[in-house]
């Protein structure tokens, strides 16, 4: 064992998304992308990072096989897995010989602590099941292994049998387990019942305590806090809270409630400030659509819209701001809506960079004109790109980086049931003094335009081959005139280094789709022509 290993820091941080939160429904992680997030969480200074099952599936083995290659600041890097099957012996037990065959110097085991799962799921004695946990963790003590001990639904099984629950942690702490973490494996306990059946297990135990929560009644933060309050030394849990039917215990929020709130130490320094940057990699890794309203690192965490709201933020941030963005790497928001004031118009002016008396002639025309084309179905709060667009129009400091001068869009669909509908897109566009003209084909009418008004720009702009389109999204306004109703279609876009959102409305919606996709070029190019001046 190394030196590090002595060191019993204040309060221990255990990620397990790479194991847990890949266990969530929609979520499939390659080897690769393991260990990138690996390397991100090592960076945001978690301590011990849960690698995966290696008894359980090749990639799993290989990911152990990896990361010893791969160079890290101060995270362990820990082995999961399960006791012993009760037919077997420890020395011949597959997965503790997988468990051993990752080589790491941690590995967490868990086993039962509810009667229930000891004799319905596991289908043994409950004397045979003790024996399970102390000879698993015994064996792999001799074999120079820190071990870890999850008592999985310690909870219910504290709730339904108290002794028979101590009885397990017990004897995982005579065989040699450094650490006993209670799970709240079904995710359903409530705080005050996490609080007093923690400090009755403190106050017996003389094993360092963690704490395992899950979300199935909302309560996994609330909970994982609590233990904390109540003596625990390790908390567990995933970045966005990932992870089985409801997922884990949300560590953006726990990490950002100990540091903030709490006063407690978990990842210290300045590491904090990188916490929205993790949430949205992790996200972006696991091919899922970031929370936008979740706390502390979503995207509306500090958006402001109401006219007060924005009034007051603007004088002083703690009237609606429980702590400042940047302390979590995110950042103040001004939502433009048709319920904004002069002063939310006057704060979005300001943070594009331009500068106007808040009496001055252009501010109300820029309000009126706001609310007007809201009235109409547009929505610029979440659309800052067209908003700022419109804006710079206004004030005439905008110039269009092209003219449409026509285009076409022609949809076929052939009788062969096995063919498919056929988009084709014909566009005329003026760069300058230049006319392009020019054809592309697409999987719908809006891809086969965007990709029409890419090809005819691109010899003209090349730094739009870097933009992608995130997110496409169609809002029926209403439904009164049926198929022939005012829609509102938002895009997102982004590149390598950022993302915007633009908006277009219209009764066709090829036509608000392709008031969207100029806005987004525009936005793009206008992007690319502010560094180009600096």
């Amino acid at each position: 064992m190394n030196e590090r290993e002595h060191v019993i820091p204040a309060l221990e941080v255990y990620d397990t998304t790479l194991r847990d939160g890949s266990q969530a429904e929609d979520v499939s992680f390659s080897v690769e992308d393991k260990v990138r997030i690996a390397v991100k969480l090592d960076e945001l200074g978690i301590q011990f990072i849960e690698g995966g099952w290696p008894g359980a599936n090749p990639k799993d083995i290989e990911f152990f096989r990896l990361i010893k290659t791969t160079p890290l600041t101060q995270a362990t890097i820990v082995a999961f897995g399960s006791t012993r099957k009760a037919d077997n012996s420890a020395q011949t037990d597959q997965n503790l010989q997988a468990l051993l065959s990752a080589e790491t110097e941690t590995v967490t085991i868990f086993g039962k602590s509810w009667t229930l799962h000891v004799t319905e799921a596991l289908g043994t004695s409950l004397d045979k099941n003790v024996e399970l946990i102390g000879d698993s963790i015994a064996y792999l003590r001799e074999q120079n292994r820190r071990v870890f001990y999850d008592a999985e639904h310690f909870f219910d099984g504290h709730k339904t049998n108290p002794d028979y629950a101590m009885n397990t942690i017990r004897k995982a702490a005579e065989a040699g387990a450094e650490r006993i973490i209670l799970c709240d494996t079904n995710g359903g306990s409530m705080p005050w019942e996490i609080k007093e059946i923690f400090e009755k297990v403190k106050a017996e135990c003389h094993v360092p305590l963690g704490i395992h929560a899950h979300n199935d009644a909302e309560m996994g933060v609330a909970n994982s806090l609590v233990a904390v309050r109540a003596g625990a030394q390790q908390i567990q849990g995933t970045i966005n809270g990932i992870g089985e039917r409801c997922g884990n215990a949300n560590l953006c929020s726990i990490l950002a409630n100990l540091e903030l709130k709490m006063k407690q130490p978990s990842v210290g320094g300045d590491r904090l400030t990188q916490l929205r940057n993790v949430s949205m990699y992790v996200a972006e890794i696991a091919n899922l659509l970031p929370n936008k309203r979740q706390p502390y690192v979503g995207d509306t965490a500090f958006a402001h819209k109401g006219g007060v709201h924005i009034h007051a933020v603007q004088k002083n941030p703690l009237t609606y701001e429980h702590v400042r963005p940047e302390q979590v790497g995110n950042y103040r928001r001004v939502l433009i809506s048709d319920n904004s004031g002069r002063s939310a118009v006057l704060g979005k002016i300001e943070a594009l960079g331009l500068s106007l008396p808040k009496e001055h002639d252009d501010v109300q025309k820029l309000l009126s004109s706001l609310k007007e084309r809201e009235y109409e179905g547009y929505q610029f709060e979440g659309a800052e790109g067209s908003f700022e667009l419109m804006v710079k129009k206004a004030l005439g400091e905008h110039t269009s980086f092209f003219e449409l001068l026509g285009c076409r869009v022609i949809i076929e669909k052939r009788q062969t049931k096995d063919q498919a509908v056929e988009s084709e897109a014909t566009i005329m566009v003026k760069v300058g003094e230049v006319v392009e003209h020019t054809a592309a084909i697409g999987d719908g009418p809006v891809n086969a335009l965007d990709n029409a008004l890419r090809k005819a720009l691109e010899k003209f702009y090349p730094q739009l081959a870097d933009v992608k389109l995130l997110d496409y999204k169609v809002r029926v306004l209403s439904g009164s005139k049926g198929t022939g109703s005012r829609v509102r279609v938002l895009i997102e876009s982004g590149d390598h280094k950022g993302k915007w959102s633009t908006v277009g409305v219209s009764e066709n919606i090829i036509e608000a789709s392709w008031q969207a996709i100029v806005d987004s070029i525009e936005c793009k190019l206008l992007q690319e022509d502010k560094k180009s001046s600096e």
